[in-house]
């Protein structure tokens, strides 16, 4: 399932399956946190996560003579960084609580958080159709949480509260990448991302070490989730994000709980609901209708914005 004109052009054949593989990637990814996160504790495992995906992409963007500018964008991927670890650390956390499959489903209000952000910057237009959408997201979520199979509990709404707030923080991550390096290679963003996330992390990992060793099963879902999920994942994300802008690419959010969920069901032995269904197709219908029309923007859509002289010297503020 994907989201309808996602930046003003036709949906190519390579771009659909961009958008099927990171959607599949990022699906296992709470399979794998909620494997990982009871035995390791969230933050050590987010801070093995983005470092072991870090050091995966710097040897790649090595080889390709295209390493990150650390001098000149050392600020910009700090702040990139904590659009990650942030975000990560509190699914994880979330993931103590919440099954896989709602973790997944809860993320796909990234789209709705996005055209926030980008409606406040005054790069996308809040019409009727839009706001609905975004009630419309509101609703669901309401549906899925209150009338899903969890018992309702203050560390429900607080591990729900976690996974919105993440969302939060990964639509703002999203809209700030294609604005600061529109020009910078998708592997070196991710590169940066993931190893700026490592540095900002490591005091609170190296406060809060695991209970336990990893046995042979959590070292393997960190593993995965460290370099299938998170390396191979976002430096496919951001070629994607290249093609499509902020609001496009995090479209990819339809599918990542249909695999969620599949995932979940498969391995871990989930059971969607009626509830958790109803709730999930409410939330999909309402990011159609927020990415319904859309046309392509050149201060965040697709390759325009590399040209565009706002954004030539760096990460700057628009003017209008």
């Amino acid at each position: 399932m994907t989201s309808p004109n996602i930046s003003g052009n036709r949906l190519t054949l390579r771009t659909g399956l961009l958008m099927l593989t990171v959607g599949a990637l990022w699906g296992a990814s709470f399979l794998f946190m909620r494997v990982a996160a009871p035995v390791l504790g969230p933050v050590a495992l987010i801070e093995a996560r983005v470092l072991l995906a870090g050091l995966a992409l710097l040897v790649v963007v090595a080889s390709l003579r295209q390493a990150p500018a650390w001098r000149k964008d050392w600020k910009g991927y700090l702040v990139l960084g904590a659009l990650a670890a942030g975000p990560f650390t509190l699914i994880a956390a979330a993931e103590l609580r919440i099954t896989a499959s709602l973790a997944a489903i809860l993320n796909a209000t990234v789209p709705l958080f996005t055209l926030l952000i980008a409606a406040a910057r005054g790069q996308e237009t809040l019409t009727a159709r839009r706001v609905a959408g975004v009630l419309l997201g509101v609703f669901g979520v309401a549906v899925l949480v209150g009338l899903g199979p969890l018992q309702l509990d203050v560390n429900l709404f607080a591990a729900a509260g976690a996974s919105l707030f993440a969302a939060l923080l990964l639509a703002a991550g999203g809209v700030y990448a294609k604005t600061c390096f529109p020009s910078t290679p998708p592997t070196t963003l991710a590169a940066g991302q993931q190893l700026a996330a490592a540095v900002l992390l490591l005091p609170p990992a190296l406060a809060l070490p695991p209970n336990a060793a990893p046995d042979v099963g959590t070292g393997a879902a960190v593993l995965a989730l460290a370099l299938g999920c998170t390396a191979l994942g976002f430096g496919l994300f951001y070629r994607l994000l290249a093609r499509v802008g902020p609001t496009g690419a995090l479209s990819v959010t339809f599918l990542v709980p249909v695999f969620g969920i599949a995932w979940g069901t498969l391995f871990l032995g989930e059971h969607p609901t009626l509830a958790t269904g109803t709730g999930l197709l409410i939330i999909l219908a309402g990011i159609a209708l927020v990415n319904a029309g859309r046309q392509g923007h050149p201060r965040l859509h697709g390759e325009h914005v590399q040209d565009h002289p706002r954004y030539r010297s760096g990460c700057r503020e628009p003017n209008g």
